[in-house]
């Protein structure tokens, strides 16, 4: 069974000390190792090594690659130590081999990538009691440290699709989020969210990366957000509607994607008799109705809400949805406010293998009233992934300059597979619009009528 892990606060706390610091870190860095371990040490060597998809690296390759950027950027950028193994330098830089010819590298074998991974973190806990977090903008706050344990929890995410991916019995397993509240069905189908500027980004976020940077202003119309993400029942109305087969739903682009991969439904689903089932790491089971719809792409998500007569929400809606107060007029580091992630909140870090039922969560609802913004599954958005103005590149430029373009759409929100270091409302995660094995969803908009004249708001 897979164990419900604690969630350790995500950040350093601004007026701690460095010893509160020092525990933040510490916690960070140990929740990503343990599930990390959970998901190398629940397959047998011969799954380690094998690509379950040409979309995806090994295993194994994912475990080393883990402890050779916390090398890299800990023990060599911040603590000055000479590299360890630098003749395997390359052969884990992500930008050096694409995934599908990973396999084909000589990549250290289960047991030696282990013992890298235990060396290198056993010497970062010895720098971290040493550790100062001033000076060097890399260990300001902390930054660095921090910047590791969100990369660690990516890829955990990384390798919880590889095990959607894999085929064979299941080897990892989770109780259910549990039913929704008692008044998920009495939600209203949309919130409305009012018109006007919000901060959008951050400038003051200590581990924010740099693609949420910098703070700006945004002033947006009013416009109208469905309260959850779509469900498995609503978009089972758009296949029952024949919405795989009608071009008038999908853009160019969308549609020949559609006929060429010959999609018919989301990735994972598929008939038996009236009713649909899917494949969920490593069991077949019915569709839940009210689960948000998952592993479903960017040209699907835009051809439901095209059928539904509305469309995906731009980037900034998002985020003023999830982020923006209306009674203090400020931006909140999470929808619920600036506390950290609960277990009460949002469904993130892997405690449950699914998202929650649509409306879970009332305590983590935002100002609009809109719920599972933050958790439970990433929602596409209609943005091109673009740098905000004032982008500054740092600490490199691999990790976010070079995807900037209209080849990768934005989602926001994390995922249940998303550690709460690497989810907060200013995180920006993207894609190619085809990608399906990602844990995917989304939720739908529409803009609200302009005010009739003397008229302080819309509809």
């Amino acid at each position: 069974m897979t164990p419900t892990p604690a969630i350790p606060d995500p950040r350093p706390q601004a007026d701690g000390g460095v010893d509160e610091l020092r525990e933040v870190i510490a916690g960070n860095l140990l929740a990503a190792r343990e599930r990390t371990r959970l998901l190398t040490e629940s397959v047998d060597d011969t799954d380690l090594v094998r690509q379950h998809s040409p979309l995806m690296s090994p295993l194994v390759w994912d475990l080393a690659h883990i402890a050779n950027q916390e090398e890299l950027w800990l023990l060599r950028n911040v603590g000055g130590r000479e590299p360890m193994h630098p003749e395997i330098d390359p052969l884990y830089d992500a930008f050096e081999h694409p995934r599908a010819e990973r396999p084909t590298l000589p990549l250290l074998p289960p047991a030696e990538a282990r013992a890298y991974a235990r060396e290198v973190r056993g010497r970062v806990m010895d720098l971290l009691e040493s550790a100062k977090f001033a000076g060097a903008p890399l260990v300001t706050d902390g930054f660095a440290y921090g910047m590791v344990a969100q990369h660690e929890q990516q890829h955990d995410e990384t390798m919880l699709i590889t095990h959607q991916l894999r085929r064979g019995a299941a080897a990892l397993t989770a109780s259910p989020p549990g039913p929704p509240p008692p008044d998920a069905l009495l939600l209203p189908p949309e919130v409305l969210v009012a018109g006007g500027p919000f901060t959008m980004g951050t400038s003051t976020e200590p581990w924010a990366l740099d693609n949420e940077r910098p703070a700006h202003q945004v002033d947006l119309p009013a416009f109208y957000l469905d309260t959850t993400p779509v469900t498995n029942a609503a978009y089972q109305e758009f296949l029952a509607d024949g919405g795989y087969d009608d071009p008038r739903w999908w853009t160019p682009e969308g549609w020949a994607h559609r006929q060429r991969a010959g999609l018919t439904a989301p990735h994972y689903w598929r008939r038996d008799g009236a009713a649909w089932i899917r494949d969920r790491f490593g069991v077949t089971e019915p569709v839940p109705p009210a689960e948000p719809v998952l592993h479903v792409s960017w040209y699907e998500a835009d051809a439901y809400a095209r059928w539904a007569g509305r469309r995906l929400p731009t980037e900034a809606e998002w985020e003023k949805a999830a982020r923006f107060d209306p009674a203090t007029g400020r931006s909140r580091r999470f929808p619920w406010g600036d506390e950290d992630p609960a277990a009460d909140r949002a469904n993130l870090g892997q405690q449950y293998l699914q998202p929650a039922p649509a409306g879970s969560y009332p305590g983590g609802a935002a100002p609009c009233g809109a719920r599972q913004l933050i958790g439970d599954v990433w929602e596409w958005t209609s943005s091109d992934f673009l740098p905000y103005p004032g982008f500054r590149a740092w600490p490199y430029r691999e990790y976010s300059e070079v995807f900037f373009g209209p080849e990768y759409k934005v989602m926001r929100g994390g995922s249940f597979a998303v550690g709460p270091v690497a989810c907060r409302g200013t995180f920006r995660n993207w894609d190619y619009p085809i990608r399906r094995q990602i844990f995917s969803g989304f939720r739908t908009a529409r803009d609200a009528a302009p005010a009739a004249p003397g008229q302080p708001g819309g509809e």
